[in-house]
């Protein structure tokens, strides 16, 4: 098992600063109540204990950004998947306050963590440095740290309600406001926060030194932190900031911040040792035996079909057994017609450029490797007896044969199509929609099966973000640069010709293309809500099995009914039933 290098640290990584501290292996641990600190690792492992709730935190995040979406969809599957229809009212943007679910987990869950830091932020206020042998740049960035981290619980919460009270204490409540404050006032407070934190962080100097760092905020993550602040302030807060996102990303890609880059490979920040990955800006370590929220039900493991660990051969997997929550929006009717959706069609916007790496069908090639992203067609593996034999449906008896497509396919031969014209949440089976694997499945006898961390942020985000700036400023050559300079490691060499954006190709790019190309590049990765929301289509767009909505008062989630009871001050999120 690698060396994990866990958030031990302080103004920059404690054995970097002083050589003297082996931190090695050391994992987000609980914190007592009374009379805890009495040593240096006292003190480090209660500044990030808020850590390890963050990573949990996860799950509701990506179900509310994804399933709300056009690229990912639960359909039902021979009467699996339907629970009282929670999906479909995800997918329609039905939901109201009475639901719950992943909204309240979310609101619950990012307070709960916002309290954790006010917490341990007040606690390390009342504490000497030098009592616990740290000098008082290490002792500001543990506190750095913690305000980072309640910085991005608050964007998050920003992002999802809009509306929310501001607590800034744990012991002192009269600090906080019982009601909600503006936006604006929550996007202030979040901007100053950050701003004030980044020159307390560390800083990655050199390439390659990303385990050291791996699981902390450093001034390039809390930078990009920015990014997306003020990429999205116009959705927010009704003020674009264009401008100030475009200086912060150009600063991150010109090492302002510290030193990153772009990976060779597609699949390089999400595999076993993405610690060591340049490209990644922050992540959250992970490791079966302790911490793998990513590698859960609710994320990235029921993203393939249900009995997959035939497949995959991971059957003795810590994580239990796959099943398929979600599929790509399909690209074809039931009857094998495409669909001319300008959203959604999440496989068929891969396959306009030809040569697709991630467009192979995933397979675990040995040692700690794999190739491709999506699950489709025909599954086979070799039994115990050395037959070759396919996956099954879970339940009915029939091979499956994964489409671009939802229907009750059933065993129906690849060339068959069935006479629908037309297929809704409803109607899927286990072949329903392609599945896919964004971290990798390594098999029972890999060494590094579900050793990846999981990747917050990444370099992509930051010049994404950049070439969407100057897009919307007109400066479309230097906005396609950017995206080639991502781009080409997903195509051969003798397509990038035809596949990079002019003028160094023959592709086109407009705003339409640019969010089509956000899918591409961060597919399934716990944004493309945001994303649509930008660019107007969330509300307004149509794709599979979904016309526009009446308003767009669901761009934001209502504060659901308990929330509501608890506390009598918080106002509804407009367009709700109080």
């Amino acid at each position: 098992m690698k060396h994990i290098h866990y958030i031990i640290a302080a103004s920059v990584c404690l054995t970097m600063l002083t050589g003297c501290t082996n931190l090695d292996e050391t994992l987000y641990d609980q914190v007592g109540t009374q009379n805890y600190y009495n040593t240096k690792n006292d003190v480090v492992r209660a500044a990030f204990r808020p850590f390890e709730h963050a990573f949990w935190s996860i799950q509701s995040r990506h179900v509310l950004n994804e399933l709300t979406a056009d690229q990912l969809i639960t359909p039902t599957r021979d009467g699996w998947w339907d629970d009282g229809g929670k999906w479909r009212r995800l997918h329609y943007h039905d939901w109201n306050v009475e639901d719950g679910g992943d909204a309240q987990t979310e609101w619950n869950g990012c307070f709960q963590g916002i309290m954790q830091c006010n917490y341990v932020i007040e606690d390390l206020e009342q504490l000497e440095a030098s009592r616990f042998g740290f000098s008082e740049a290490e002792f500001d960035n543990l506190k750095a740290q913690c305000r980072v981290l309640r910085a991005w619980f608050y964007l998050r919460l920003l992002d999802g309600f809009r509306n929310v009270p501001l607590a800034v204490s744990f012991n002192d409540v009269t600090k906080n406001t019982e009601t909600q404050v503006t936006p604006q006032t929550l996007f202030d407070f979040i901007e100053a926060d950050l701003k004030e934190c980044i020159p307390m962080l560390a800083m990655k100097n050199a390439l390659g030194t990303n385990a050291q760092l791996q699981g902390q905020w450093t001034k390039a993550s809390a930078a990009a932190l920015l990014v997306r602040l003020y990429l999205n302030a116009e959705v927010y807060t009704g003020q674009a900031r264009y401008n100030d996102c475009e200086q912060v990303a150009q600063d991150i890609l010109n090492g302002v911040y510290g030193q990153y880059a772009v990976a060779e490979r597609w699949d390089a920040a999400f595999d076993w040792n993405n610690d060591e990955c340049d490209e990644v800006i922050f992540g959250f370590p992970a490791a079966p035996g302790y911490s793998y929220w990513h590698y859960q039900g609710d994320t990235y493991w029921w993203t393939v079909p249900a009995r997959a660990r035939y497949y995959l051969n991971d059957s003795k997997c810590k994580a239990g057994d796959h099943n398929t929550k979600y599929a790509a929006s399909p690209s074809y009717a039931p009857n094998g017609e495409r669909y001319n959706y300008e959203l959604g069609m999440t496989v068929e916007k891969f396959r306009k450029y030809e040569g697709d790496e991630r467009l192979k069908l995933y397979k675990n090639l040995g040692n700690s490797r794999r190739e491709g992203m999506f699950v489709y067609g025909y599954l086979e593996y070799q039994d115990e007896n050395g037959n070759t034999k396919r996956v099954q449906a879970p339940e009915l008896p029939y091979d499956l044969y994964i489409r671009d497509a939802v229907g009750k396919f059933q065993s129906l031969a690849p060339d068959r199509w069935l006479t629908a014209t037309s297929s809704t949440l409803r109607d899927g089976d286990h072949n329903s929609g392609w599945h896919f694997a964004k971290y990798p499945f390594y098999t029972d006898d890999d060494a590094h099966q579900m050793e990846s961390d999981y990747t917050e942020i990444r370099l992509p985000e930051i010049v994404y973000s950049l070439a969407e700036c100057k897009l919307r400023s007109g400066k479309k050559a230097e906005a396609a640069r950017l995206l080639n300079s991502v781009r080409r490691r997903n195509y051969p060499a003798d397509q990038l010709a035809t596949v990079l954006y002019a003028p160094e190709g023959k592709a086109e790019l407009d705003m339409t293309e640019m969010l089509d190309e956000w899918g591409r590049e961060f597919f399934a990765e716990s944004r493309r809500r945001i994303d649509l929301i930008r660019f107007g289509k969330f509300n307004s767009g149509t794709w599979w099995d979904k016309t526009p909505d009446a308003d767009d008062h669901t761009k934001i989630f209502p504060i659901m009914r308990p929330i509501l009871n608890a506390n009598p001050a918080l106002v509804q999120n407009p367009g709700y039933n109080s």
